[in-house]
């Protein structure tokens, strides 16, 4: 709440971004109602998930090129404008011969977020002092739970009751409120550049692998989303397990999307804590909260109802947002303003097309064999991820908690 009072660009971001996670939560809740409506496929909603997420990874290195070339703030604006136009276009979406709108626009909409968000993650660290940034890190990812509860929640409420047009145009308004808050910060986007980067979008993937390969703590960081998104295919379930399993139609959806949100608002704090003193167990507790994310997904596939359903996807999502803040503010930490667009739209590329795969997989395996073992099999491929990668990361753990998690030990080349 302090650095809220203190530093006005910071808060005007924070609360752009949680008008715009507001009206996300609201349209996603309604379109996962529509598809199965429109098809009573499962597989819909794993389609409209990669619809949402293949854009975004094949779009992902342009975006981060774009964040570490232009003015961020320009960038995010013109996204959010963008944004606002298309959302309206949903409203034409009426029966089955119309449904392939909305994967088309989802596509269109999601490239403009593959913008977005590299830029977004990649100012943060110019937004607040340097001491301020782990607090930043914990509010903005429990921003993200606190919407998706609340968002998710009320947006149900709103499907259910006012209609799913009515979702739609507040997610629009969500975005035009978002460009105009991001319009007026003052502070600068980014460090001030000594050359314009002019890469070319294959050059800059390539910068940026070297860059990784160079500071292991970058690949482990980059690696442990990527574990995240294999298992994160869960979001088909919970739409699934609200329909079919406990026959509560969106009402459910937003209940257990909810539930998701409050683990996910929690998360983040509770990772700071785990982070320990000058971050010197970051990569332990990244691990830690990787593996209960997946244990606690196996677990919503013996759940009898809504409620304990709701209790293991808070404590799935207690784990997925400690995991994903500390791997965030991880990279803020160790990566140079000149690349970190770059490494930030790498990061997104990665957990895209890993959570892209496995939603496609769910879909499919959640209408042949069923919600509940696929959920099992999800939980247990997120937990063998987790081993893994601390076993691969052992020497990364072992630097970090004697010498702390600080800012990179050279200035690696980039061309």
């Amino acid at each position: 709440m302090s650095l809220l009072r203190r530093n006005s660009d910071f808060r005007k971001l924070y609360v752009a971004s949680a008008i715009s996670l507001g009206g996300d939560w609201f349209l996603l809740v309604a379109l996962l109602g529509l598809v199965l409506d429109l098809t009573e496929s499962a597989l819909s909603v794993g389609l409209l998930i990669g619809a949402q997420e293949i854009p975004f990874f094949l779009t992902s290195p342009v975006g981060g090129a774009l964040a570490d070339r232009l003015d961020r703030r320009r960038l995010m604006v013109g996204c959010d404008v963008a944004r606002a136009l298309l959302c309206p276009v949903f409203l034409v979406v009426r029966d089955a011969e119309t449904v392939w709108l909305v994967y088309l626009l989802i596509a269109v909409i999601s490239s403009f977020s593959a913008a977005f968000d590299p830029a977004s993650s990649a100012a943060l660290p110019n937004l607040v002092d340097r001491e301020d940034l782990g607090p930043a890190n914990a509010l903005a990812g429990s921003l993200w739970g606190t919407m998706l509860a609340v968002g998710a929640a009320v947006g149900g409420l709103v499907a259910a009751t006012l209609g799913r047009d009515t979702a739609i145009v507040i997610d629009a308004a969500s975005f035009a409120s978002s460009g105009a808050l991001i319009a007026a910060i003052h502070r600068p986007f980014s460090e001030v550049r000594e050359r314009t980067e002019h890469s070319g979008v294959v050059r800059a993937t390539v910068e940026t692998v070297r860059y990784a390969r160079k500071d292991h703590r970058v690949l482990a960081l980059l690696a442990v989303k990527a574990g995240f998104g294999l298992g994160a295919g869960v979001l088909v379930l919970i739409s699934v397990f609200a329909e079919e399993e406990f026959h509560l139609g969106e009402i459910g959806i937003g209940i257990l999307m909810a539930a998701r949100g409050v683990g996910a608002l929690i998360g983040p704090f509770l990772g700071r804590r785990l982070a320990g003193p000058d971050d010197r167990r970051l990569f332990g507790a990244i691990g830690v909260a990787l593996t209960t994310f997946g244990v606690a997904y196996a677990l919503l596939g013996v759940t009898p109802g809504i409620a304990l359903a709701a209790l293991v996807v808070a404590v799935a999502h207690l784990g997925g947002g400690a995991q994903w803040i500390l791997s965030s503010y991880g990279l803020q930490r160790v990566v140079p303003d000149r690349i970190r667009g770059r490494i930030f739209a790498f990061d997104a590329a990665l957990i895209t097309l890993t959570l892209t795969v496995s939603s496609l997989v769910t879909g499919w395996l959640a209408t042949t064999w069923g919600a509940r073992p696929t959920a099992v099999g999800l939980g247990a491929v997120a937990v063998a991820y987790a081993g893994v990668w601390a076993w691969l990361t052992t020497d990364v753990r072992r630097a970090t908690m004697l010498d702390g998690c600080g800012p990179p030990p050279y200035e690696a080349e980039v061309a």
